[in-house]
């Protein structure tokens, strides 16, 4: 009980982290919901839970890649 959410959360992160390698470019929380198919509001938790781990790094204001 519980573990289905945390599972969701590991394969959303997986799909933006994903994206944002395919990319080969820094992308904006925008254009990853787009090319994610996922919410926005879904991408910025993601992206924020990435910040904290580190996994994403930002090189000009707004825009992020991967570490």
């Amino acid at each position: 009980m519980g573990s289905g959410k945390a599972d969701e959360v590991g394969m959303e992160k997986e799909k933006v982290l994903t994206v944002m390698k395919e990319a080969g470019k820094p992308l904006k929380a925008g254009e990853i919901a787009e090319l994610s198919g996922l919410d926005k509001k879904t991408v910025d938790k993601v992206m924020k839970d990435l910040k904290k781990d580190e996994a994403i790094v930002s090189p000009k204001r707004c825009y992020w890649e991967p570490r």
